[in-house]
C-alpha cells in the first residue's frame, strides 16, 4: 500500500552522495528482531501487531503517544536472566528503569530481585507484595526517612554510598533494634566506553566511595566496628549500555584485590560481591549486545578467577540488570502531525510526544530507530529528523533515520527500544501529559500506569 508523496528532503541516492549516513535498509517494512521486542510482527496486510493486536486498535483505544510493553518478552527476558546465573546467584531488577505495581508483580512471579533507589520506588516495590528481603536500597543521599523505612521493613541489603552514610544506617538500624544487611559501593577507577554522564565507576563522580587512596578500605574498617551494620559484600557498578565486558574485568580484579585486603586485615572473607548492570541493549540494528548466558559465563570466569588467584573462596555474585530486561520489551507508538521537507537536508517528522516522554536523545545524545506501522509502503526511502511537538529545538526523538516517502499526516509511526528510562524519565514540560504504558500480552491491552489527565496536573496547582 502506499500514498501520494509529498515534497520531501532528499531520497537516499543524495544522501549517500553526502557520506553522512550509511544506507537505507532494504526494506523498509522489515522490523529488525535485535530491536523490537519478541511478538511485534508486521503482517501479510502490512499492519504491525504486537501481542496479536494491531497497533491502530490499540492507537484507537489508548490514544498516542503511548508506550505499550510486550508483557510475554519482558517476562522471558526475567526468565533468561534468572536460568543464565542459576541458584547460586542473585539478579536484582533495576527499577530505576522502568517500575510500576505491574512489573513488580511480573518479578516476583518470575522470581528476580529487584532493586530501588528511592523512598518512591521502595513505596511502589511493598505496594506490590515484594518480599523486603528481595530489595536492594541503593542512592547517593538517602534521607533518614528513606534509610528509616528501608530498615524498618527489612530489605535484604542497603547499599551504602559515603562515610556519612555507613554511620547514618547504622545508628538508624541500632535505635530500631536491628543488624542491617550491607554492602559497600566503591569506584573502582574503570572507566567505561559510554556516555560521560552514565559512566559512573572513574572517581570524578558523584557516586561510591574511592578504591584510590585506600578509602574504601577505610569504609570497610568503619563498617565492620558498627553494631547496626552486617557488612555482606562489596558492589560495584561501572556504568550503562555497556557492550564490552573488558570494563567488567578489570572492576572484578579491583573489588577481588579489596576482598583480599580485607581477609589479611581482619580475618573476614566478605561472601558477596555485586557487579552492578549496565550491560547495553540494541537501540539500532550497528547495537550487538550480549546475551544473558553469555555474560553469566563471563562474568562467573572472570570472579572466580580472580579469586582463585587471590587465595579467597568465590563469593555469590549479583547484577542488576534493568534497561538490558525491559528496554527492548516496549515501544513508543506516535501520531504524525506535520510534515517539514528541508531541501538538500533532511525531512523534519513531528509527532504528538518528543522530549517529554523520551528525553534519552537530548540527554545523552542517544541514537533510536524509527518505523511506519499502521501500514506497508512501496515508496522509496526518504532522510527524516523524528521530533517532538515542544518549544525547543533540541526535542528530537530520533536524529536520523529512514521512513517511506508517502509519509502522511495521520500515519502511526513506532521508536522501539524505549522501555528503559522513557517513562521513567518523562516529565510535564510545556504541561504535557504524561503517557500511559499499556501491557500486551495474548490478544488482550490492559493500562498499567495510565495516562495523565488535566485535572492530574491541576491538582497539584494549589496557587
Amino acid at each position: 500500500m502506499s500514498r501520494s508523496a509529498h515534497p520531501a528532503g532528499p531520497r537516499h541516492a543524495d544522501v549517500l552522495t553526502e557520506g553522512h549516513y550509511s544506507a537505507p535498509p532494504a526494506d523498509l517494512n522489515a522490523l529488525d528482531p535485535k530491536v523490537w521486542s519478541r511478538t511485534v510482527t508486521r503482517e501479510g496486510d502490512g499492519a504491525v501487531r504486537v501481542g496479536g493486536i494491531e497497533v491502530a486498535g490499540l492507537a484507537e483505544e489508548f490514544g498516542t503517544p503511548a508506550y505499550f510493553l510486550d508483557e510475554d518478552d519482558f517476562r522471558a527476558r526475567c526468565r533468561a536472566w534468572r536460568d543464565a546465573f542459576g541458584p547460586d546467584a542473585d539478579v536484582f531488577y533495576a527499577g530505576k528503569a522502568f517500575l510500576s505495581r505491574a512489573v513488580v508483580r511480573w518479578l516476583d512471579e518470575e522470581g528476580l530481585n529487584l532493586d530501588v533507589c528511592s523512598g518512591g520506588e521502595l513505596a511502589t516495590a511493598l505496594s506490590a507484595g515484594m518480599p523486603p528481603a528481595r530489595i536492594a536500597f541503593h542512592g547517593n543521599n538517602k534521607s533518614e526517612e528513606e534509610i528509616e523505612r528501608a530498615v524498618e521493613v527489612g530489605v535484604g541489603r542497603i547499599v551504602l554510598d559515603s562515610f556519612q552514610e555507613i554511620v547514618r544506617v547504622s545508628h538508624i538500624a541500632e535505635r530500631l533494634g536491628k543488624r542491617q544487611p550491607v554492602q559497600i559501593r566503591v569506584t573502582v577507577g574503570v572507566e567505561a566506553h559510554t556516555h560521560e554522564f552514565i559512566a559512573t565507576a572513574h572517581e570524578d563522580q558523584k557516586f561510591g566511595i574511592a578504591l584510590a587512596g585506600g578509602q574504601a578500605a577505610e569504609a570497610v574498617r568503619r563498617a565492620l566496628k558498627l553494631d547496626g551494620l552486617e557488612l555482606i559484600g562489596i558492589h560495584s557498578h561501572i556504568g550503562s549500555q555497556i557492550f564490552d565486558m573488558a570494563g567488567f574485568e578489570v572492576a572484578a580484579r579491583r573489588v577481588v584485590s579489596l576482598l583480599a585486603e580485607v581477609r589479611d586485615e581482619h580475618g573476614v572473607e566478605l561472601p558477596e560481591i555485586d557487579l552492578g548492570g549496565g550491560l547495553g541493549i540494541a537501540y539500532t540494528s550497528d547495537d550487538d549486545p550480549s546475551e544473558p548466558h553469555e555474560i553469566a559465563k563471563a562474568l562467573g570466569e572472570i570472579v572466580t578467577r580472580e579469586c582463585d588467584a587471590a587465595g579467597l573462596r568465590t563469593p555469590r555474585i549479583s547484577v542488576e540488570p534493568g534497561r538490558a530486561i525491559v528496554g527492548p520489551t516496549a515501544f513508543t507508538l506516535y501520531t504524525v502531525g506535520t510534515i517539514k521537507p528541508l531541501e538538500t537536508l533532511r525531512t523534519y517528522v513531528s509527532v504528538d510526544g518528543g522530549m517529554s516522554d523520551n528525553i534519552r536523545t537530548a540527554l545523552y545524545d542517544a541514537e533510536y530507530t524509527v518505523a511506519l506501522v499502521s501500514r506497508s509502503s512501496d515508496a522509496e526511502p526518504m532522510l527524516v529528523r523524528v521530533v517532538g511537538k515542544h518549544c525547543e529545538s533540541g526535542d528530537i526523538v530520533v536524529k536520523d533515520a529512514f521512513l517511506p516517502a508517502d509519509l502522511a499526516p495521520g500515519d502511526l509511526i513506532a521508536v522501539p527500544a524505549t522501555g528503559a528510562y522513557c517513562r521513567s524519565m518523562a516529565s510535564n514540560y510545556n504541561h504535557a501529559l504524561r503517557p500511559p504504558v499499556v501491557a500486551v500480552r495474548d490478544g488482550e491491552a490492559r493500562v498499567i500506569v495510565r495516562r495523565e489527565t488535566e485535572e492530574d496536573l491541576l491538582r497539584l496547582d494549589v496557587g
